[in-house]
C-alpha cells in the first residue's frame, strides 16, 4: 500500500512538472508553422503557398527615432495573401541619434506604435528588427519591456537577433520575449567562425535562440537542423513558387 501511494505520488509530481514545463516562455512559438517567409518591402503575392504549412513574417512598418519624434514609415507596396495564412507583423527601427539621448516619451510612443500593429487583422505576433549596437542595449531592453506590458498576451513578442549574440554574447538572456530569431547569413567578418561552431553540432548558448533559424535563400547553409525549431527564409527577390519548394 505505501509503495502504491509512493507510486501514485510521484506520478502526480512528474504530471505537474511536465505542465509547468509546457508553460514556459516560448511555448507559443512551436504551434504555428515551421517555415515563415520574410516578405519585406517589394510586391509580394504569397496566394500559392501552402498556408499549412509555410506563414508570413511581413514587414509592416519603420520606425525611425529621430530627435524628439518617432517617425513611422508604413508599407508601402502590396501584399496579397490568403485569409487563412499565419501572419506575423514586422517592425523595422531605424536610429540616429545617441541612446541616451532617448526620452521616456520617444520610448512609450514606439512601443505604442509596434504593439498596434498586432492588432490588425489576422496578426498571431509581432517581430521587431533592430540592428542594436552595443550603446543601444540599454535603451533596447526598455522597449522590449514596454512592447511587452502593451502586448495581448496571446500574441508572440518576436526579434531577430545576430548569431553572435546568440553562441557567446549573452545580453538577451531574461529579455520579456518568446524567441529571438538567429541571423545565419549576411554575417561579414562572423561568417567563418560562426559556420564553424554550426558545423561541428553545437547548439546555441543562448536559449531565446533556439526555437527558429533565420536563413537567405541566397545563401544556403550545410548544418545539421533541429526538426522542430522553425524557419525564416529571407529573399532578395520577390518569392515565387519555384522559391519555396525547396525550403527545408
Amino acid at each position: 500500500m505505501n509503495t502504491y501511494k509512493l507510486l501514485k505520488n510521484l506520478l502526480v509530481l512528474m504530471l505537474i512538472a511536465g505542465v509547468v514545463s509546457s508553460c514556459g516562455t516560448n511555448t507559443k512559438v512551436p504551434h504555428s508553422p515551421i517555415i515563415m517567409l520574410w516578405a519585406w518591402e517589394r510586391n509580394e503575392d504569397l496566394r500559392f503557398i501552402d498556408t499549412d504549412h509555410i506563414g508570413v513574417a511581413y514587414l509592416a512598418q519603420t520606425l525611425n527615432i529621430t530627435d524628439e519624434k518617432v517617425i513611422l514609415i508604413p508599407r508601402r507596396q502590396p501584399l496579397r495573401i490568403n485569409p487563412e495564412t499565419f501572419l506575423i507583423a514586422v517592425t523595422r527601427i531605424e536610429t540616429n541619434r545617441p541612446p541616451t539621448e532617448f526620452s521616456d516619451s520617444q520610448i512609450d510612443e514606439t512601443a505604442r506604435l509596434i504593439s498596434n500593429s498586432s492588432l490588425r487583422k489576422n496578426i498571431r505576433g509581432i517581430q521587431i528588427d533592430f540592428d542594436a549596437k552595443v550603446s543601444e542595449r540599454t535603451f533596447y531592453k526598455r522597449l522590449l519591456k514596454r512592447v511587452r506590458e502593451k502586448l495581448s498576451p496571446n500574441k508572440t513578442l518576436s526579434i531577430t537577433a545576430l548569431a553572435s549574440f546568440c553562441i557567446g554574447d549573452r545580453w538577451l538572456e531574461n529579455l520579456p520575449i518568446d524567441e529571438a530569431v538567429p541571423m545565419i547569413f549576411d554575417m561579414g567578418i562572423d561568417r567563418r567562425r560562426i559556420d564553424s561552431y554550426l558545423k561541428s553540432g553545437r547548439d546555441f548558448a543562448e536559449p531565446l535562440c533556439r526555437t527558429s533559424y533565420g536563413f537567405a535563400v541566397y545563401e544556403p547553409k550545410d548544418i545539421k537542423l533541429e526538426q522542430n525549431r522553425r524557419r525564416y527564409y529571407f529573399n532578395s527577390k520577390s518569392w515565387k513558387p519555384t522559391a519555396t519548394e525547396k525550403l527545408r
